[in-house]
């Protein structure tokens, strides 16, 4: 099999594999987006299940361009001065979500803080557009709107909102100087605080990566302090170097701790809880919102830990 590859120094342990995209299916998922000139995190974050989400005629549609205003540093979607809103995005993202014959759709985007409402509105359309056009479910993963209200409540407080609002704190507080230095613990979880407050029956979304150096009590922390806010579900997936100038992995967390951290959560009241290594923010998002629809108690997901 060859050398296990490196990640930051480290080894990646053999079962840390994924299939590279192939088939049919992911060929007609690329003709789509393409067609429509439509982005997905999938590619742009160099995600560990493209392959799988592809194959299964998926995808997390990313919008407001391709470029982010901010520079965390384990994130592979490219910095610098972003594009120009393109006004026809969300009927394109509709019209995808149609041809794709999707029934819950992730949304998610780079942080636009030169938008004066940090791209909200844009979302908001996008939403509406695609409950319009298909009435399938809607996830949005959105940045922090720098924390402002009146954004945030354009999304989770529209006349239309979407049914999953998902905002990843990412990692523990101690690493946000490192990993995220622009954004800010606190005001993640306000956000959150805030989407349930004007919205209650909107489940509200989070999670974050584990390798980057934190310890086991830095993230049953995190996981009190979502718990805290209202959020009813939690992800948590391995960390992955995308490239040499991004922040090393520290440590490659064995799938046995990923369990340890569910039945932690499950036990602090979480709805729904995927953990495991190549778990990620929107991976098996529309079955796992389907299993919150039909049981309301704390369940295991049926997120593999090993790929041959």
């Amino acid at each position: 099999m060859g050398n296990p590859r490196k990640h930051g120094g480290i080894s990646k342990p053999r079962w840390l594999k994924r299939q590279l995209p192939q088939g049919p299916r992911c060929a007609s998922v690329e003709r789509v987006l393409d067609g429509l000139r439509l982005q997905t995190v999938c590619t742009n974050a160099k995600c560990p299940n493209l392959g799988e989400c592809f194959g299964a005629g998926t995808a997390t549609f990313m919008i407001l361009g391709g470029v982010c205003t901010r520079g965390c540093r384990f994130c592979a979607v490219p910095g610098g001065k972003p594009e120009p809103v393109e006004s026809d995005e969300p009927e394109r993202v509709a019209q995808a979500t149609k041809k794709l014959n999707l029934k819950h759709v992730v949304i998610t985007s780079v942080t636009r803080d030169d938008l004066p409402d940090g791209g909200a509105r844009h979302f908001a359309q996008t939403v509406r557009r695609v409950h319009e056009t298909c009435k399938a479910s809607v996830e949005v993963l959105t940045p922090d709107f720098l924390g402002e209200e009146k954004s945030i409540a354009v999304v989770a407080g529209s006349d239309d909102p979407p049914e999953v609002y998902n905002h990843n704190v990412e990692t523990i507080e101690r690493l946000y100087p490192t990993a995220r230095p622009e954004a800010d613990y606190a005001r993640s979880l306000e956000l959150l605080r805030y989407v349930k407050r004007i919205n209650p029956e909107i489940v509200t979304k989070s999670g974050l990566m584990v390798g980057l150096g934190e310890t086991k009590e830095e993230i049953l922390a995190v996981l009190r302090d979502l718990r805290a806010v209202g959020c009813d579900a939690l992800t948590i997936g391995q960390y992955l170097q995308p490239s040499p100038a991004h922040l090393p992995v520290e440590r490659f967390v064995e799938p046995e701790e990923f369990e340890q951290y569910r039945r932690a959560a499950e036990e602090m009241g979480f709805t729904m809880v995927a953990s495991g290594p190549f778990v990620r923010s929107s991976y098996h998002a529309g079955e796992l919102l389907g299993k919150m629809k039909n049981n309301t108690r704390p369940h295991r997901t049926n997120i593999r830990t090993q790929v041959s």
